[in-house]
């Protein structure tokens, strides 16, 4: 096997969250009003890469698909696990973290997947269901992983590579 070029793959991660009210309900007033100043966080931090929108939205508040239309989405892609660690867990998004009890319901099942994609993909909102279905029935491994047990880029290509010969 030839050797892996970290450079050469980004990591994708989706994550859900059940609102607790409407996004138009008062109580969730102080976390629409955050959204914009978070994602520009994002979109300058320089292991950002990408990040689903609506159309003709700033952000993907009015994506739905989950039968639950309570259940919001995520979609972005990092330059690296690092880069989306440091994002999370730190600086303003860490604030929204903090207090996402406010505005979201705790559910049992995980709520983040992850993934490595070639640079340049662009994951789909369907691709992006599966992976997290995936983690949710089958825990971590390298087709859709969580922070506690996270896989490199080399384990991604052995596993695909695995489950192509066995196919």
């Amino acid at each position: 096997m030839q050797p892996v070029n970290v450079g050469q793959y980004h990591l994708a991660q989706v994550n859900t969250a059940k609102m607790r009210y409407s996004l138009d309900a008062p109580e969730m007033a102080d976390f629409v009003a955050q959204i914009n100043s978070v994602n520009a966080v994002a979109d300058d931090d320089p292991g950002f890469v990408w990040r689903l929108r609506g159309e003709g939205a700033e952000d993907a508040t009015n994506i739905r698909v989950f039968d639950d239309e309570s259940i919001l989405i995520t979609l972005t892609v990092w330059k690296s696990l690092e880069a989306l660690s440091n994002y999370v867990y730190h600086g303003a998004h860490s604030d929204i973290m903090r207090s996402r009890r406010r505005w979201f319901e705790k559910v049992e099942q995980p709520i983040l997947a992850m993934w490595w994609i070639c640079a340049g993909y662009t994951p789909t909102v369907n691709e992006a269901k599966k992976r997290l279905e995936h983690l949710q029935q089958y825990g971590s491994t390298p087709y859709a992983f969580s922070f506690r047990k996270p896989f490199s880029p080399l384990d991604a290509l052995e596993y695909e590579q695995l489950n192509l010969a066995l196919t």
